[in-house]
Order: structure tokens, then C-alpha cells, then sequence
């Protein structure tokens, strides 16, 4: 019979992690002091959100941001602002940061549909590409490159998350599918229509989890006990508690 030790041995050994600071939607000046401190604790990448209030940035203004912190610490494009500038600006901001900064190496879409694809087809070789939260952006994804995704599962229900991902390695599109259709869509679609939307039925979910309170800052909604009872019994109804 083999030896169990190197199994053992590679439980116990520690594997070092990859760690990706995400920020607040600053100024420029904020935002580089940030990136500073995030290489002085450590962290291996940052996630930039740019302010953009009323579609005042431009390409020459945020080509100038993401170059300012990618002076300090790789960058990872979060495309969530961009939705509401239409596909060809941040697509064309996209084909400028590639040219112009190349301190930015990946990116985190959240905009979805046409955009994300045409984004992969033409920075997939040069940047890691990665979804949002849902498992089924990640899904719409696969055929044009994605590299990972962010799990919403994986903070309070880390077997639904693993169970779709060993799914997608292992090339079962039928089984990931599967998931998406019975925890996925079923959660997000409920979320959303919470009183207080997806944040404030997230920090109900980690209270029942027991990982943190439910309760946020004023002036944001938190759920009432009989509403933390109601997204109690949804979640039991999909097998997720």
C-alpha cells in the first residue's frame, strides 16, 4: 500500500496566496496613496473602480488614472462604470490601457453581453480575464477565454461554488449548467427583490451563517427579523442552509 505522508504533507504545507485589494471609487491622489499601501501590506494586484459621476471621465483622463497606480502595483480593470458609457468607449479605453499601460493585466467585467466578449476576443491572450459573481457571466464567458470568476457561493456556501468549478474543469457544461439553474439564478433573482436589494439580503445570508451582523449604516435598509425568517426559509426551500 502507498504511503500517506506526501498526501499529508501537501494538506499541511501552506500554499501561498494570491492576493487582489479592490478600492473605493477614488480620485486619482487617493487612489495612488491606496496603491501604496496595499504593496507596504503586501497585496499582489488592485482592483480600480474610477469614480465616473455623470460620465465626466474621459479616455485621456482614465488612461492617466490606471497609469498612475499601475506605477505602484499591477491593475486589475473593474468594467462595472463603464455600462452606462456604451460598448465602444470601454472598448476603446480597453484598446488604450493596452497600448499605453501595460501595468494593467487583467480585468473584472461586470457590463456582460456583447462588450465582455468582444473584450476577450481582443485581450484574452495579453490579460486575465475574469467575471463577476455570477456563475452564469462566468458561463457566458467560457467559450471566449475566461480564466476565473468571483463566487458569491464561495463566502457561505463553498461546496455549491466548488461544484460548479470542478464541473467547468473537467469540461461538464451539462453539470455547471445544472448548478446555475438550481442555486445561481434561483438566489440572484431573489436577492435582488429583498427589501434593501443584494447587499442588504448578503449581510442577512452572513448573519445566518453566523460570519457577521446584518446590520449596516444609515441610510442603508437592514432586514427586520421577520425578513431575516423569510430569506431563512428561501434559502433552506434551494438547499443552500
Amino acid at each position: 500500500m502507498a504511503s500517506s505522508v506526501p498526501k499529508l504533507m501537501a494538506i499541511l504545507v501552506p500554499v501561498p496566496a494570491f492576493v487582489v485589494a479592490a478600492d473605493k471609487q477614488w480620485w486619482t491622489g487617493k487612489e495612488v496613496a491606496f496603491a501604496r499601501y496595499c504593496v507596504e501590506v503586501g497585496a499582489d494586484m488592485l482592483m480600480v473602480l474610477p469614480p465616473d459621476w455623470a460620465a465626466s471621465t474621459t479616455l485621456d483622463t482614465l488612461v492617466a488614472h490606471y497609469a498612475a497606480v499601475a506605477e505602484y502595483i499591477p491593475v486589475m480593470l473593474v468594467t462595472n462604470y463603464l455600462g452606462k458609457r456604451g460598448d465602444q468607449f470601454g472598448l476603446d479605453l480597453v484598446n488604450r490601457l493596452v497600448k499605453e499601460v501595460p501595468g494593467v493585466v487583467a480585468v473584472k467585467d461586470d457590463v456582460c453581453g456583447e462588450f465582455i466578449r468582444r473584450l476577450c476576443l481582443e485581450v484574452g491572450d495579453r490579460w486575465v480575464l475574469s467575471a463577476g459573481g455570477q456563475k452564469q457571466n462566468h458561463m457566458n464567458m467560457v467559450p471566449y477565454g475566461v480564466d476565473g470568476y468571483l463566487s458569491t457561493f464561495i463566502s457561505f456556501r463553498p461546496a455549491i461554488a466548488w461544484q460548479y468549478w470542478q464541473a467547468i474543469e473537467r469540461g461538464d457544461l451539462d453539470a455547471a449548467t445544472a448548478v446555475i439553474r438550481d442555486y445561481d439564478m434561483p438566489l440572484f433573482d431573489h436577492l435582488v427583490v429583498v427589501e434593501g436589494s443584494f447587499d442588504a439580503a448578503l449581510h442577512g445570508i452572513l448573519e445566518l451563517t453566523g460570519q457577521a451582523g446584518r446590520w449596516r449604516r444609515a441610510p442603508y435598509h437592514s432586514l427586520s427579523d421577520q425578513q431575516m425568517e423569510q430569506l431563512n426559509e428561501f434559502l433552506k426551500t434551494l438547499r443552500i442552509l
